[in-house]
């Protein structure tokens, strides 16, 4: 594992935006970060820094469309609507077995 990000899973917790590094060291090392995100998902999003101030966020494809996905959700009141629905209905234990499921759309 490269030493920077090894460094980075030391002193941080897992999470979206824990890891940071300066825009020289990014820089430098662009064409290597999407590698080194996908081996470790655990980081999230890396924060790029300079002169010690965040100015922009390095992320894996997968956790932008996961994102952008999430919003795209969470912005549209119908489909939150269904969302806490479902949840209030798994709440109150009305759900359907997964073989009925199954059956009822031809799986």
């Amino acid at each position: 594992m490269p030493r920077t990000l090894l460094k980075l899973k030391k002193r941080t917790q897992p999470g979206v935006g824990q890891g940071s590094l300066a825009i020289v060291e990014a820089r430098k090392r662009l064409t290597k970060l999407p590698e080194e995100l996908a081996r470790h998902p655990e980081i999230g999003a890396l924060k790029i820094t300079r002169r010690g101030k965040p100015v922009l966020a390095v992320m894996s494809w997968d956790l932008y469309e996961s994102i952008s996905e999430t919003l795209e959700v969470m912005s549209d009141p119908e489909m939150m609507a269904a969302f806490r629905q479902g949840v209030r209905d798994l709440e109150q234990g009305q759900t359907y077995p997964w073989d009925q499921v199954k059956r009822e759309l031809d799986f």
